[in-house]
């Protein structure tokens, strides 16, 4: 094969692997060939080539297939290499200059938050940072904003897999969603809002708030926070969501997925 006539297979075949990626789990030949708009005959041959090559595994007794091995690597690949954190480290720098205040970035691995990168203000504050979300640090992702910022984005049923029963449920200060309603209901009021605040539900005496970073597709790739001192008194909530803070979160984020070829929500 060769020539201008291989490149809607090419394009096909990237469609395919982008559409494994972004479901909860392995897929039919035929729900593949749905969901593209493809001729079964096209999607079962385009499937067989992506086997062959190691970037889609087969399995035969389920009939459906997922991501192979070929793919992780490239992913990995792409993590070593580092572009995401290159392109995002400038932006937090000038977020942090902007409000004074402990910028992250992360991402979603699974059903938890991992942090890529972390800039703090040239002069920390009198009352220093005590907090764990460091660079390489995970989190449950229900509680982190940031974390929520990226759930709140991806279809129901994603959710639903990666939370699945109570045990799913990490709490680490007494706050933060308990069960997948709680959860549901969160995300969707954050989703209006347009971005996600977390109070005291990752570390007593601090709070955060968080926006998603959008890839081509309008998936959440990552989400940039911005972490500060802050005092609830008691069990519940003050109900604080922080705008002005999070306009400028939000202008990072849609900066980040502009970068990366996204179309980012307007902040």
């Amino acid at each position: 094969m060769g020539g201008s006539s291989d490149v809607p297979a090419l394009r096909r075949g990237l469609a395919i692997l982008r559409l494994l990626a972004s479901h909860a789990g392995p897929m039919t030949a035929a729900a593949v060939a749905g969901e593209l708009g493809l001729p079964r005959s096209t999607a079962y041959h385009l499937l067989a080539e992506l086997v062959w090559a190691g970037f889609v595994t087969h399995l035969p007794e389920d009939r459906r297939y997922g991501l192979g091995v070929a793919a992780f690597e490239v992913g990995s690949a792409y993590l070593r290499h580092d572009p995401l954190e290159a392109l995002a480290r400038p932006l937090l720098r000038s977020l942090v200059g902007r409000v004074g205040r402990t910028a992250h970035l992360g991402v979603l691995h699974g059903s938890e938050t991992l942090y890529l990168v972390r800039e703090q203000p040239e002069r920390p504050p009198a009352t220093p940072n005590v907090t764990i979300t460091d660079v390489g640090v995970r989190l449950p992702a229900q509680l982190p904003a940031s974390g929520r910022a990226m759930l709140g984005l991806l279809p129901a049923a994603q959710v639903r897999a990666l939370f699945p029963g109570a045990r799913s449920f990490l709490n680490r200060t007494g706050r933060g969603p308990t069960d997948l309603p709680g959860l549901r209901r969160l995300l969707a009021a954050e989703r209006r809002r347009g971005w996600a605040v977390e109070d005291g539900h990752v570390t007593v005496g601090f709070a955060s708030v968080a926006a998603a970073v959008l890839d081509h597709g309008d998936r959440p790739v990552a989400a940039i926070s911005v972490t500060f001192r802050h005092e609830c008194p008691g069990q519940r909530e003050c109900g604080r969501d922080w705008p002005s803070l999070a306009a400028e979160v939000r202008r990072a984020a849609a900066e980040l997925s502009t970068r990366i070829g996204g179309h980012p929500t307007p902040p």
